[in-house]
């Protein structure tokens, strides 16, 4: 239970220093399209987090759009970067890379590597759970809270 209790406070941390200065993160930081991005420009930068569709009229995507859209806090306090691609035409560099057929969410990890693909929408609990289960994500919440970083 204490643990936790930890884990609960070590996320929610983060999310303190917003509601201090009264500053909530810009979603156009936070989301944008994929255009010519390449997963490799965000290894160990961010975790990014990839919405494909194959129209913006696709209900899942809208329904995922508006999920993330709620939750911006908590994905910047994980640095998530959201990537949106609606054009399979443009044959974009992540597009090729992930290969999506229809709707597809994909979770990036910091190291570049796939963690999750999901052919359905996905609440921002649903990401954030998935990405605090990461060791790099696990290091930070331990070095946000002052534990590990004397080495």
């Amino acid at each position: 239970m204490r643990q936790l209790i930890s884990v609960v406070l070590a996320a929610a941390l983060p999310m303190a220093g917003w509601a201090a200065d009264g500053a909530a993160p810009d979603p156009a930081e936070i989301i944008r399209p994929a255009g010519d991005s390449d997963l490799s420009e965000f290894q160990w930068v961010n975790r990014p987090v990839i919405v494909f569709a194959d129209t913006e009229a696709d209900p899942r995507y809208q329904e995922q759009m508006r999920n993330l859209e709620r939750g911006l806090d908590a994905l910047a306090a994980r640095d998530v970067v959201v990537l949106t691609d609606t054009d399979p035409t443009a044959r974009s560099s992540i597009r090729t890379q992930l290969r999506p057929r229809g709707f597809m969410l994909v979770v990036v990890g910091k190291d570049g590597g796939v963690k999750q693909r999901k052919p359905l929408p996905w609440t921002v609990r649903e990401i954030t759970a998935a990405i605090d289960k990461m060791p790099m994500r696990q290091r930070e919440m331990l070095e946000q809270r002052g534990i590990g970083t004397g080495g």
